[in-house]
């Protein structure tokens, strides 16, 4: 006969691979039943769970089946969430992550664009918010180009857009709003209420992430935008050269200023793979400029990003390059880099929870 106190002593100590804590200390487990040769089992982990559930979900279906081996085991995983109703701005969007470069040309939006569609390939939902005035690029990305949003008016009489939608991903950009060469004399307040809309006036719906892609610099509109919007953390993207590597300080400096936690700092165009070698690499533009200023200001140094051909061809045709078929090895980069921000975003999540210690009661 299946007992449910074996059940649960055989599962408590499971730890989150995340935080480095038992389902005890989480207080992670909901519920047990039993029904028939099945067992089932509700979890509520810190979220966001996405990179974590299959990894989970295994452990308990081993524990459990060591067990009883003729168990069918049913593994169901809830998140939880502090509370985001106290929000003046996008309430439905769990995790909201800056991407962001102290100077242009060094690849910003191609990483954003890259890491949003590889955070939808772990299954969450998410979309991306393009806020770069002076030369949106999503559109380009996700090849949207020349396509405006679908605008609705309200009971109310106010006016709410709706983002446009591409690979399953949500996407809105200045490019939406903006005319052909219109950014380039847009000053002041006028640039102000372009940027409210963005995030006040578009209806994103539920979503697990959104990246926001956010200008390059440190300067006033930057900084604007980190105080009005809730983030959850911020990215840093540079290039490996000294030149660049300069403006990650600056960067880190800002966001730092206002409170804003950094998740990591990625590294783009770390080398070069020739197509016809791809056992090869060229460091082009130096080596470990990157890792460098992490360990000299004290942050997380998430990867690096090779230059491949192929991302160049992705970014010109209007798909992430992650979710081409041909794109394994830059999939799995980029990949690997939404395992170490979830992980750094689930700490942070866990912080603001402080989860009480467990009481199971059977």
């Amino acid at each position: 006969m299946i007992n449910k106190v074996d059940i649960v002593n055989a599962i408590v100590n499971i730890e989150d691979p995340d935080l480095n804590k038992t389902f005890a200390e989480l207080n992670a487990i909901k519920e047990v039943t039993i029904e028939d040769n099945t067992v089932k089992v509700y979890i509520e982990l810190v979220q966001p769970i996405f990179t974590v559930y299959e990894e989970i979900s295994q452990k308990i279906n081993e524990a459990i089946v060591k067990l009883y081996p003729s168990v069918e085991v049913e593994v169901n995983v809830s998140e939880r969430m502090y509370d985001l109703s106290k929000r003046k701005v996008l309430k439905q969007v769990k995790n909201i992550i800056a991407v962001a470069s102290g100077k242009g040309g060094v690849g910003k939006s191609s990483i954003a664009a890259n890491l949003t569609a590889a955070l939808h390939l772990t299954g969450a939902r998410v979309g991306i918010l393009d806020g770069d005035v002076y030369g949106p690029s999503q559109p380009t990305m996700f090849g949207l180009n020349e396509q405006p949003f679908e605008v609705v008016e309200m009971p109310d009489g106010t006016t709410m857009a709706f983002p446009l939608e591409k690979y399953g991903i949500k996407v809105a950009s200045m490019g939406m709003i903006l005319q052909k060469n219109e950014a380039a004399i847009v000053r002041g307040p006028l640039l102000a209420g372009y940027f409210s809309m963005l995030f006040e006036q578009i209806e994103w719906g539920e979503l697990d992430y959104l990246v926001f892609d956010l200008p390059p610099g440190t300067g006033d509109v930057q900084l604007t935008l980190t105080q009005k919007i809730p983030l959850t953390g911020a990215i840093i993207v540079t290039t490996p050269q000294e030149i660049a590597v300069a403006d990650v300080r600056r960067s880190i400096a800002m966001f730092r200023k206002v409170n804003v936690e950094i998740l990591g700092v990625v590294e783009n165009m770390s080398y070069f793979i020739p197509p016809d070698d791809p056992s090869k690499k060229y460091y082009i533009f130096g080596e470990g400029g990157g890792k460098r200023v992490c360990e000299e200001l004290g942050v997380d140094f998430l990867g690096e990003v090779p230059f491949e051909i192929l991302t160049r061809e992705s970014n010109d045709s209007g798909m992430p390059v992650v979710l081409r078929e041909d794109a394994k090895n830059q999939r799995e980069v980029f990949l690997n880099l939404v395992r170490k921000i979830n992980n750094k975003i689930r700490k942070r999540n866990f912080k603001i929870l402080q989860l009480p210690a467990m009481k199971i009661s059977i």
